[in-house]
């Protein structure tokens, strides 16, 4: 990995592969949460845990049946017991179990004292008040033991691990009603371009509608920020620069679209050179679509410049950005949805580079998109994406390939 090189600018020849630019800037910028809060667990799905959730006893509390049957005693094997009572959900047993003796029992009840296996209803006749085992249990069978599932002190959910369902089932499991997480990231949008208009605009010649900010805005709403819309900047230094301002004032972060490339109107770079140190760290990834790609700051704060095309700002947003915000929301471990498929055709990339190649999933087969990164609808269409590269630079059909799929996506 090369050094750091302070006010880097764009330059062919020293383009970064993806996980160098991202190792560089994290260690260069440390980007971090704002700080934590507190919220219910009615309002916890989606965030990301500030502390880590321990057990505070044995989960289950007690040996527990897997099964609806009879509680027994394995020792006795398959001679007759006596039916001395019924365990009910939710209740203790109404009391100990002695030698050739049985107590109904269902899935999820509590075994007495005296008890250690559990004898399905299917395993035994019933007649005349008793049971008569038709198959033996071992110690232990058909039963959940105390603790099995967490222990107390056990570490069941370490901070940086972002909420979802199961999570949200452990933390009502241990009984807290309050959890402690990271604040969202305020992260403010900015589209830069003489071309662009409102989305209700009706488009002149050479013009588009601004439907970046929206693609953007809807992957930081998925990686977990609270999105800040600015109006839009003209290809003009001073104004991206007062823009990208206005930005770090509202929130914590920046992401602009456009105007990161290398043509006579690409002014980013500049702008965000003129705001303070660090300013520019990486200019340029060893990428595509997505290769003139910005990744600064202005102090603590990241400011990232997107490609103008629609595919090549997603695309880097969720595979290189993403890690920048992340760190901003707290999250350190990353749940990204990747589907196992089979190339039905070839995915074909360059050697030396890395090169996201949309994709689409057909039952087992995933096939590649012709990569249009000026294509609005590209994406929309495609399942995901595959990374091809660096090397082999072709994934040949037949081969297994991961279709990732976009965090803003439901």
């Amino acid at each position: 990995m090369r050094a750091l090189v302070p006010g880097n600018t764009f330059d062919t020849e020293r383009l970064y592969a993806p996980a160098d630019a991202v190792a560089i800037y994290l260690d260069a910028v440390r980007p971090a949460p704002s700080g934590t809060e507190q919220v219910s667990l009615a309002d916890a799905f989606g965030r990301v845990l500030a502390a880590a959730a321990v057990a505070d006893g044995a989960y289950p509390a007690h040996d527990r049946s897997t099964m609806d049957g009879f509680a027994v005693r394995s020792a006795d094997g398959v001679a007759p017991r006596r039916i001395v009572g019924a365990i009910r959900m939710g209740a203790a047993p109404p009391g100990p179990l002695g030698a050739n003796e049985a107590m109904r029992i269902p899935t999820g009840g509590v075994l007495p004292e005296g008890a250690d296996a559990v004898l399905p209803v299917e395993d035994t006749v019933e007649r005349d008040g008793g049971i008569e085992a038709t198959a033996t249990v071992a110690p232990r069978e058909n039963v959940t033991p105390r603790g099995d599932d967490m222990r107390a002190g056990d570490r069941v959910l370490e901070a940086g691990r972002r909420i979802g369902a199961a999570e949200l089932s452990v933390l009502a499991t241990l009984g807290l009603v309050q959890v402690d997480v990271y604040r969202r990231p305020r992260v403010a949008v900015v589209s830069t371009g003489d071309e662009l208009i409102d989305t209700a605009g009706a488009p002149g010649t050479g013009q588009v509608r601004d439907s970046n900010r929206w693609a953007i805005a809807g992957g930081l709403a998925g990686l977990g920020c609270e999105v800040v819309h600015l109006p839009r900047a003209r290809d003009e230094v001073d104004e991206i620069r007062a823009r990208i301002g206005d930005g770090l004032r509202a929130a914590d972060a920046v992401v602009l679209t456009g105007g990161s490339s290398v043509g006579a109107r690409d002014h980013v770079p500049a702008a965000i050179e003129g705001l303070g140190a660090p300013g520019v760290v990486v200019h340029g990834l060893r990428v595509k679509p997505g290769k003139p790609t910005v990744l600064a700051a202005i102090g603590a704060q990241p400011v990232i410049g997107l490609p103008g095309n629609p595919t090549s700002a997603l695309t880097i947003l969720d595979a290189i950005a993403s890690n920048v915000v992340r760190a901003l929301t707290g999250e350190t471990r990353a749940q990204r949805a990747v589907f196992g498929a089979v190339a039905a055709e070839p995915f074909r990339g360059r050697v030396g580079w890395t090169w996201y190649v949309p994709a689409v999933l057909d039952g087992a087969f995933a096939r590649p998109l012709v990569l249009r990164s000026s294509h609005t609808s590209l994406l929309a269409r495609a399942d995901g994406y595959v990374v091809v590269g660096p090397e082999p630079a072709v994934i040949e059909a037949g081969a297994p390939v991961g279709v990732v799929r976009y965090a803003g996506l439901a």
